[in-house]
């Protein structure tokens, strides 16, 4: 079989998704497969890279790669890829409307407004939310361009800040409590991770150096746990995931409240998805096998996903 692992971009992941890429095409079995990789700079010149693969392997964060744009692509050229479709990836892209989505299902997540670029910053609005406002790019993720503002002062810092990487930036509640994330593969979940670091919030560096935060499964009361799987659930199914995802929360009285789905978590050794999976008792190599054969069995392309099953499917 053969497979392409997709990595790179101009996004500000980049580092990121080569490091992920890296790590996938070292832990992937060559004896199974026939790996190549692919890392994408300007333009399409990759389009040419991609013939005669029988799947497409997304190492990819950030815009284009995970926005839905080469999943697009890649169905056009009839390529499987790894990962949600080109609908769920643009909408759990872009923060704003998932919020929105995810809310109307009676899911909790932190009040926010949006600023865009061209018009004033809409300040009586988020100051209504309260200091600290969390300051994020609409669109982006590794948390980069995220800044934690105190006062007027620091709110536009932020705001100008996360300009630099999106048109679109959300000033948000800034919820102080327990952060936790949860893997799903195939629909499943896979066991609670339990994330503690030194940084107001879990950061870049928090996230991608060795040592910077502890991650360790959690041990959470019974409701609260299943309060927990019940969110991570919901917004894997009103966004129309596949495949696998990680939903990011924060616990705060008793109340878990979804930060963001991501549709192409990262596959770093010190990424949280691998983490659950090991868990669950899959290992790295495992959990490689189970998103490639996932991919294959359910087309590899958007609107596969099967919503009616999804509420039976239970934790592994």
């Amino acid at each position: 079989m053969k497979v392409g692992v997709i990595m790179g971009g101009n996004s500000s992941e980049r580092a990121v998704s080569l490091e992920s890429g890296r790590e996938i095409m070292q832990h992937l079995d060559q004896n199974k497969y026939e790996i190549m990789p692919i890392e994408l700079g300007e333009g399409a010149d990759w389009i040419g890279q991609v013939e005669g693969l029988d799947l497409a392997f997304l190492a990819l964060h950030g815009k284009y790669g995970e926005d839905g744009t080469i999943q697009g692509t890649l169905e056009t050229l009839g390529i499987p890829y790894t990962g949600s479709g080109v609908t769920s990836s643009s909408l759990c892209m872009d923060k704003h409307l998932s919020k929105k989505l995810i809310a109307s299902e009676g899911v909790a997540t932190p009040a926010w407004v949006l600023a865009r670029t061209g018009e004033e910053i809409p300040f009586e609005l988020a100051e209504r939310l309260g200091y600290p406002l969390v300051v994020k790019p609409n669109t982006g993720g590794s948390s980069v361009g995220v800044t934690l503002a105190s006062d007027r002062r620091q709110l536009i810092y932020a705001v100008e800040e996360a300009w630099r990487w999106d048109s679109e930036v959300l000033i948000e509640q800034y919820i102080e409590g327990e952060e936790l994330t949860c893997g799903l593969l195939d629909g499943k979940l896979l066991p609670t991770i339990s994330i503690r670091h030194q940084a107001d919030f879990f950061n870049y560096d928090s996230k991608y150096v060795t040592g910077m935060a502890e991650e360790t499964v959690a041990v959470l009361p019974a409701a609260l746990e299943q309060a927990v799987q019940a969110a991570a659930l919901t917004c894997y199914q009103i966004l129309k995931c596949r495949v696998y995802a990680r939903v990011d929360l924060m616990v705060k009285d008793g109340i878990p409240y979804v930060m963001e789905v991501n549709t192409l978590p990262g596959l770093t050794a010190n990424s949280l998805l691998p983490k659950s999976a090991s868990a669950a008792g899959i290992s790295y190599p495992e959990l490689l096998d189970a998103i490639i054969e996932i991919s294959l069995n359910s087309g590899g392309k958007s609107g596969t996903t099967d919503d009616s099953k999804a509420g039976l499917r239970t934790q592994i």
